[in-house]
């Protein structure tokens, strides 16, 4: 990304052209993240079709498309949730952290032991797990009073805060995001796009977010990849402007400017005539 811009640019500016070579050289020297030839059906559905795709450590990409295109079975694959009919995945990633639409908190556990479950997954002792899960708690400015609560105790914004922390809890240094935030009201998103921009940047980790919104995508991500039905990759597009550098205007030029793109434009006229 780059850090030498003072001002916020012109959202054309900031955008590198897709061209052919973007999707040939899917597979790049280096990549933490590599899948090679990812293809699966659901029966006879095809959902993903020879997918060649990469991540480069702490690269943040954002992955779009209609619904029923194949990102969270992508995802999925991804996690080493499913194991694809077809195809390789080479992970060097050494720390995976997920996070859903839905929290999917345990109702039975406070919110601690909620952040901590990862850690206890891994051995770690009670003490340190506490520390660690409070520590993440204050980050994601949860308060002291809230520690004990359970998740009916505790509003929409709330869980979902939990469920980041949760995710951070075992220090991933890829963090996977399927359409977390698409439940909370502007507000709470623009908090939570803080807070995970937040823990990108202290900790150069890489992410992967599925987002059915263009602008938070162009908000959060280095690179923004296009999926159409039936589960191929159709656009690649890369930003390059700051963080820090787009704002409100910025990104609801850039996003305006890639829904003009034949390919994205196509993808979601469809979705929309489903």
């Amino acid at each position: 990304m780059n850090t030498h811009q003072s001002m916020p640019p012109e959202a054309g500016d900031c955008i590198t052209r897709h061209d052919a070579a973007l999707l040939r050289d899917a597979v790049p020297d280096g990549a933490g993240l590599r899948l090679r030839g990812i293809s699966h059906r659901y029966g006879l559905t095809e959902v993903l079709q020879h997918i060649d795709f990469a991540m480069m450590p702490g690269e943040s990409v954002a992955l779009v498309g209609p619904s029923g295109c194949g990102k969270s079975t992508l995802m999925h694959v991804i996690a080493g949730l499913l194991v694809p009919d077809q195809g390789k995945v080479e992970n060097d990633f050494l720390s995976l952290g997920c996070m859903f639409q839905q929290p999917r908190l345990l109702p039975w556990r406070a919110v601690l032991d909620n952040i901590a479950l990862g850690l206890r997954a891994r051995g770690v002792s009670f003490e340190a797990r506490r520390r660690l899960a409070a520590a993440l708690a204050a980050r994601m400015e949860l308060s002291v009073n809230d520690y004990d609560k359970y998740p009916h105790e505790l509003s929409g914004g709330m869980q979902s805060r939990v469920a980041l922390a949760r995710a951070l809890a075992v220090d991933p240094d890829l963090l996977l995001l399927d359409e977390p935030f698409s439940a909370l009201d502007v507000g709470l998103r623009a908090e939570m796009h803080r807070l995970v921009r937040g823990y990108i940047e202290d900790r150069h980790c890489s992410m992967l977010m599925i987002t059915h919104d263009m602008m938070e995508a162009v908000r959060l991500a280095d690179r923004i990849v296009m999926m159409a039905t039936p589960g191929r990759i159709v656009h690649v597009q890369r930003l390059d402007c700051a963080w820090a550098q787009r704002d409100d205007v910025w990104v609801h030029r850039t996003a305006g400017e890639l829904m003009q793109v034949e390919a994205v434009r196509r993808g979601f006229e469809l979705e929309c005539e489903a």
